[in-house]
């Protein structure tokens, strides 16, 4: 037995680290509050006053595009009225949306940068169970933050994304992880001892929604399948 001081997580750290991005988000919501008094005498809809409620998101993005192209998750940026990107080095930028896909909660966001740290990828089919794999992102706001473990289990079917109301048939595979995953870390990076892109963060299991032992993550190959359709043509095909 080896221990995990055989393997050297420094060179895969320094890697990856300054391709993952911090991404904030602006969210508004809209209510309208109807007034049953004006209604009874004018009819539907009379007297109601519209509130807006802003709200604030945080996530992370792994850039995967010299050319500004990032990949996070779909339920980072959903309904965001401005998406904000921060880099390893602090510099911010205002970034839209290429492309979203909620049945892979994957989507692809863009800024207006050039020569950027693009990750390199890995390929998730050759993942083995039992493979130091890290984490790399923002957890609790926390910038560039790298956490260790091994691959727990491989296409795990976890019934996260369902969600019937959306109609949204949701197309699951996750790579299962014992490397610790918190809020802020989704839409960043899980990758191997090489530095190689192998998934993006996407869940935890856990009743708090903090780390509780497991974390998943979509496969490269399928991350890479959807972003690709979204960079090409807006939506997966």
């Amino acid at each position: 037995y080896t221990g995990a001081s055989s393997v050297d997580f420094k060179e895969a750290s320094k890697n990856s680290i300054n391709s993952v991005v911090h991404v904030t988000t602006k969210v508004v919501q809209t209510t309208f509050q109807r007034d049953i008094f004006q209604e009874f005498f004018y009819g539907p809809g009379a007297g109601g006053r519209e509130f807006k409620q802003f709200g604030e998101g945080a996530g992370s993005g792994v850039i995967i595009s010299s050319q500004g192209y990032i990949v996070t998750n779909n339920h980072v940026i959903e309904n965001a009225s401005e998406i904000e990107v921060t880099l390893n080095d602090n510099s911010k930028y205002t970034a839209t949306v290429v492309g979203a896909d909620p049945a892979t909660d994957i989507a692809v966001i863009k800024i207006e940068e050039t020569g950027l740290n693009a990750i390199a990828l890995g390929n998730s089919d050759d993942l083995a169970i039992g493979e130091w794999v890290l984490a790399v992102g923002n957890p609790f706001n926390l910038t560039s933050t790298v956490t260790a473990g091994i691959v727990s289990a491989k296409a795990r079917n976890i019934n996260l994304l369902n969600n019937p109301s959306k109609n949204v048939v949701p197309i699951e595979s996750f790579i299962q992880t014992d490397a610790a995953v918190n809020p802020g870390n989704s839409g960043g990076a899980l990758v191997n001892t090489n530095g190689e892109l192998v998934g993006i963060n996407t869940a935890i299991a856990s009743q708090t929604g903090s780390y509780s032992g497991y974390s998943f993550a979509v496969p490269v190959n399928l991350v890479q399948k959807v972003m690709r359709d979204l960079i090409d043509y807006g939506i997966v095909q």
